[in-house]
């Protein structure tokens, strides 16, 4: 079954489910947004859409970092969780329908219940296994994954991500037959070529699996913090195939068939470094459970400070709160869905933020929308004028309108989020430029000219109308200021339940309509404010 996602059906979307044990970073609230905001675009769409996320509590590093601080795993993740990621979906104002933690019952008693149904099936079976092991990726490392260690860890063997030694480990585990989907994943990643995206992921899972899968380690027994396997509880389920069920568990598997048939397959939105257990592992796992893979994989990039994927470890991490403290959420989720085209790894950088938040938002929609608003106001003591007929600019403004619209869906369809902003943004240009050309303030000293003033005091304000629409997945707190103010939510409803994929439809806004007043959406900010979060 392929889902296609308009006319009201189903959108399931996900992000990985973080570990806790390291505080969240901007690449943790890039990915929360970018699913926040596809998450926003379809439930306005009127699709079915649930939008999951969720924390990674179980795992060798949590329990040593746990015993380190002298509580209990538990605990430990417990205080993480409410301290640092709840609060993080309100930094950057997320809108998620669920959010699961992998220490939850429901999801622990699903997850025994999947691999119980692996092991009766014949996919799992016992077995020797040396290996190296990183405890920082909870992951068995190949050799051509190490390096030499330098410095403290010279002479010794290093991950190539975390540069910290791996573990030669030794266990009597269990096993799941990975190597039997080699073939039925390369037929899968042939017959459906949007099932892993972008391009470059697709084609580095390609080139992963055709060397032919090893079958997976997927117990432990040298720890005790984690989901016991049901036919024998001196054995953990590896931290990885735990962390993967909670796509399936989250919406009913094993529990609410009802539910997990209206929801599942998933879009799952996922960091490129843990790309292969998404587009390999994962649908593998589905395989020989007889539930169908996800919907699609879409591995973005990684997000760069001064060349270097951000990293804890390496003190290249920034809080999100360093930035929203000074630009707030919109201009956060606005920044980085912009700037960076989704799927590519991008930069950032404090002068290209502020420079585009002034340019772009203060200047660019929020000057848009003030002028506006002010000339109702000033020339038509605040009700929205009647127009009269349409001229050429007119009309260019009304076709930039329904093409933005259109043009944005359509992108927002292949998860190509910049250019769905790009889109609507065509409209914010559009009436910058059509507001200098018409001069509605000279108008506003001719007479004669009355009828002309409405027409292009009505146009710019059913454009600001569309631009709500399209932008409130974006920057939900600006467009629901600019809502209120357009007074219309008596007359069309709440802003959250206007049809976005309708928002380009000429001549919704009801002339009599009267606005109110609108405060700086993107107040400005003095050089000085972002002293703190360059440092």
């Amino acid at each position: 079954m392929m889902v296609t996602m308009s006319d009201g059906s189903s959108f399931y979307i996900t992000t990985p489910i973080f570990y806790v044990n390291d505080v969240p970073h901007i690449g943790h609230a890039y990915t929360e947004v970018a699913a926040d905001l596809l998450a926003r675009w379809h439930r306005q769409a009127g699709d079915d859409t649930w939008f999951l996320t969720g924390t990674d509590e179980h795992g060798q590093k949590i329990l040593r970092t746990a015993t380190a601080n002298g509580v209990t795993p538990q605990e430990w993740t417990d205080k993480l969780v409410a301290e640092a990621w709840v609060p993080l979906l309100e930094t950057v104002d997320i809108a998620n329908d669920d959010f699961i933690r992998t220490t939850d019952e429901r999801h622990e008693s699903r997850v025994k219940l999947f691999l119980q149904h692996l092991y009766d099936t014949g996919f799992i079976y016992t077995g020797e296994y040396e290996g190296y092991y990183c405890v920082g990726c909870e992951e068995y490392k190949q050799l051509s994954e190490l390096l030499d260690g330098t410095g403290e860890y010279e002479g010794q063997l290093v991950c190539a991500i975390h540069s910290k030694p791996v573990e030669l480990l030794h266990e009597r585990n269990y096993f799941f037959r990975m190597s039997d989907f080699t073939q039925p994943l390369l037929d899968l990643y042939e017959t459906r070529p949007d099932f892993v995206q972008p391009e470059s992921a697709r084609n580095e899972v390609i080139g992963f699996v055709k060397k032919g899968l090893s079958d997976l380690s997927i117990s432990r027994s040298t720890f005790d913090w984690g989901v016991k396997i049901p036919w024998d509880d001196s054995h953990i389920i590896y931290v990885w195939i735990d962390a993967l069920l909670n796509y399936a568990t989250a919406v009913g598997y094993g529990a609410d068939q009802e539910q997990f048939d209206r929801r599942w397959p998933a879009t799952h939105i996922v960091g490129k470094d843990i790309l292969r257990f998404h587009a390999v592992i994962w649908p593998a796992m589905l395989m020989a459970a007889g539930v169908e893979v996800p919907h699609q994989v879409f591995g973005h990039g990684w997000l760069l400070v001064g060349g270097e994927k951000m990293s804890k470890s390496k003190l290249t991490g920034i809080a999100p709160r360093q930035i929203t403290d000074t630009f707030g959420s919109d201009a956060f989720r606005y920044y980085f869905m912009r700037a960076i085209s989704f799927g590519q790894d991008g930069s950032f950088s404090w002068e290209d933020l502020s420079a585009r938040y002034q340019a772009e938002l203060a200047n660019g929609f929020g000057n848009l929308s003030s002028r506006v608003i002010a000339m109702v106001n000033r020339y038509f003591d605040g009700v929205v004028p009647t127009p009269g007929p349409y001229e050429e600019a007119d009309l260019a403004v009304q076709r930039t309108v329904a093409s933005a619209a259109v043009n944005a869906d359509a992108a927002i369809e292949t998860l190509a989020i910049h250019e769905a902003i790009a889109a609507v943004w065509t409209i914010v240009d559009e009436l910058n430029g059509y507001i200098t050309a018409q001069e509605p303030w000279a108008l506003a000293k001719d007479e004669a000219q009355g009828e002309r003033l409405q027409t292009v005091l009505y146009t710019a304000t059913e454009g600001l109308r569309a631009l709500a629409v399209l932008l409130s997945p974006v920057l939900p707190k600006a467009t629901q200021k600019l809502w209120t103010a357009l007074g219309v939510e008596a007359a069309l409803g709440e802003l959250t339940t206007q049809p976005i994929r309708e928002a380009g439809a000429w001549g919704v806004l009801a002339p009599g309509t009267t606005v109110g007043a609108l405060e700086a959406l993107f107040p400005r900010i003095e050089a000085g404010d972002t002293s703190a979060g360059a440092e």
